[in-house]
């Protein structure tokens, strides 16, 4: 499609508020729950994950009508796609520019097709850090994306390192939403023999993120920064009394003088893979329950898993369930509230 045809399409949607032909009005009432962890698979990122050697299972089998009928089947009226692991660099600058282009144009096509139903947050060209500047102007000023996607890692960085200041000073002056997905950084690939990184060390690598994004400094420095963490926070909700420990020595008491919770609790924290009662009740212990966000890391696992599982859990009332499934998202999303 001709750039200034999909510019068009996106023009005519004023920002995603209309309801599209897929949503009539018994199924609209009927559906409420916003999704923030939701993936999606381009064709063109489909191919490069092929010539890259990358598992293709999911995204071999991944289909916008099987994202609906799995949104439908929950009562999702929303999700908010986004690209996994590894990205759309594959050690390529030019390929990852024009590979997140078509992401993010792919992403708001579907928002633009199926209006009300499906929202994005951009992938970025990164490490180049002109392009990604670039790619967020475009993204959110053109595609009306509903935020940022980063991964918690990128080689030997992990989100909250300064490495990032071109990105986060530019998200901060915008007061944007950065979405995080977990991926193996490069000191632990493979560290288990027949265990795959998703089992550890995804929740590991978001918890290192957590650790570096507040002990680095970088959420007090950039605070209109909106950041989403995946799956409950990772560990990091076991490990927090450590990280209270750490932020009282002489190193950091000065720089954190409310303490590593504060911090914390300024973050917002998805469901996906985490809605049983040990990690529900460890994060609601750590954060307030309106930075709880509803996702479900689709199609690695289906959306009724995840509302069923949060109302069984045990950990929520009736009015922090609702919470969770919508209303958090629409304060920090509020393009999502049509």
């Amino acid at each position: 499609m001709h750039r200034r045809a999909v510019l068009r399409g996106f023009a005519a949607l004023g920002g995603g508020a209309l309801l599209g032909r897929n949503a009539g009005a018994a199924g609209a009432n009927a559906r409420r729950v916003i999704d923030v962890h939701h993936h999606v698979y381009p064709p063109a990122y489909v191919t490069e994950l092929a010539r890259a050697n990358q598992n293709l299972t999911a995204a071999k089998e991944w289909a916008v009508e099987k994202s609906l009928a799995d949104m439908d089947k929950a009562g999702v009226a929303t999700a908010i796609g986004s690209i996994t692991t590894p990205g759309v660099s594959f050690a390529d600058d030019s390929l990852a520019r024009s590979l997140a282009r078509e992401c993010n144009e792919y992403m708001a096509r579907l928002g633009a097709e199926h209006a009300g139903r499906f929202g994005f947050f951009a992938i970025l060209p990164w490490p180049n850090a002109d392009a990604s500047l670039k790619e967020i102007e475009y993204a959110l000023d053109m595609l009306h994306a509903d935020g940022i996607g980063m991964m918690t890692s990128y080689g030997d960085k992990f989100f909250g390192d300064p490495y990032f200041a071109p990105i986060f000073e530019e998200l901060n002056r915008r007061s944007a939403v950065i979405y995080t997905h977990p991926t193996p950084a490069d000191c632990c690939r493979n560290p288990l023999a027949g265990i795959p990184d998703t089992i550890v060390e995804y929740g590991t690598d978001t918890s290192r993120a957590i650790t570096r994004t507040v002990f680095s400094g970088t959420s007090q420095k950039y605070p209109n920064i909106r950041v989403i963490f995946s799956h409950a926070g990772g560990s990091m909700p076991f490990m927090n009394e450590r990280m209270v420990n750490l932020a009282k020595t002489a190193q950091y008491a000065r720089q954190l003088p409310q303490g590593f919770l504060a911090e914390a609790a300024k973050f917002y924290y998805d469901t996906a893979q985490a809605s049983n009662p040990a990690a529900m009740s460890a994060l609601r212990k750590i954060v307030p329950v309106s930075q709880i966000v509803f996702g479900t890391d689709y199609p690695f696992r289906t959306s009724i898993e995840h509302v069923e599982n949060l109302k069984a859990c045990g950990v929520f009332n009736a009015a922090e369930l609702r919470a969770i499934e919508r209303e958090n998202a629409t304060k920090l999303l509020p393009r999502r509230r049509a």
